[in-house]
């Protein structure tokens, strides 16, 4: 298990990009949490199996609707953290 944290970057606030980052996380069993930063980018939480991880990546940078990734910005912590589900915060 690793924990990433993942900026995104874009038209990712006021367009539903949270709760459809929950719904990534859920479909590649993901968890951990997501949370809109103060300077328009949105921060994500997540743990998972490599595998995974690269599929949620790959689900949340392909965006809908109004949404738009310009960017993902991806580090791996050194410490997983084990969460139960994956929050909107």
């Amino acid at each position: 298990m690793l924990t990433w944290e993942i900026v995104a970057s874009g038209r990712v606030q006021g367009v539903g990009f949270r709760r459809f980052v929950q719904s990534c996380a859920q479909r590649c069993q993901i968890t951990g949490w997501t949370k809109n930063l103060h300077d328009g980018n949105v921060q994500i939480e997540a743990t998972g199996e490599r595998r995974n991880l690269a599929f949620f990546l790959e689900h949340v940078r392909s965006g809908r609707g109004f949404i738009r990734v310009d960017e993902l910005s991806v580090k791996e912590l050194d410490k997983t953290i084990n969460y139960e589900y994956f929050n909107i915060r």
